[in-house]
């Protein structure tokens, strides 16, 4: 089976390199401290600092292993069409059932933070408004029925 490689921008991938190294470096060491304090506590059979310190190494070094695949298996996007979103694009659209405005950048799956306003090149919306370009109207096919976006601006 072919390893599965990760579409991102170039920034994408350096802001993803700038969290491994942080775990590595700062995470370790500062779960290797927890696990130090906690095993001071006494009986590890009945320390619930311990436990968790443990549980928490084990989501640092789980989250370093998914970081290096993806590392590992990426694909650096270019924006090659500047009139057209595209990987990268920080996309404005109106929504035509409510007017109400929205500001999305594209990016690859692995840097997606919907809170952010990152939404991939993967998901519904995304998949829509790759390679439209301004003043186009996109269709979103949603669980509560398609929207139709309008494209105001691309940077």
């Amino acid at each position: 089976m072919a390893a599965k490689t990760f579409k991102m921008t170039a920034s994408g991938k350096a802001e993803l390199e700038k969290e491994l190294e942080n775990l590595k470096t700062e995470g370790r060491i500062d779960i290797a401290e927890k696990l130090k304090v906690s095993r001071s506590y006494g009986d590890l059979s009945e320390n619930s600092e311990y436990d968790e310190a443990k549980s928490e190494q084990a989501k640092i070094e789980a989250r370093i292993t998914e970081l290096e695949y993806q590392l590992d298996h990426a694909e650096i996007i270019d924006v090659a069409d500047k009139d057209a979103v595209s990987m990268g694009s920080v996309v404005m659209v109106k929504r035509l059932s409510d007017s109400s405005l929205a500001t999305y950048e594209i990016v690859g799956f692995a840097q997606s933070n919907p809170a952010e306003g990152k939404i991939s090149n993967e998901s519904p919306v995304g998949k829509a408004l790759i390679g439209a370009k301004k003043g186009e109207t996109v269709v979103v096919e949603a669980p509560i029925g398609n929207l139709k976006y309008e494209i105001i601006k691309i940077k």
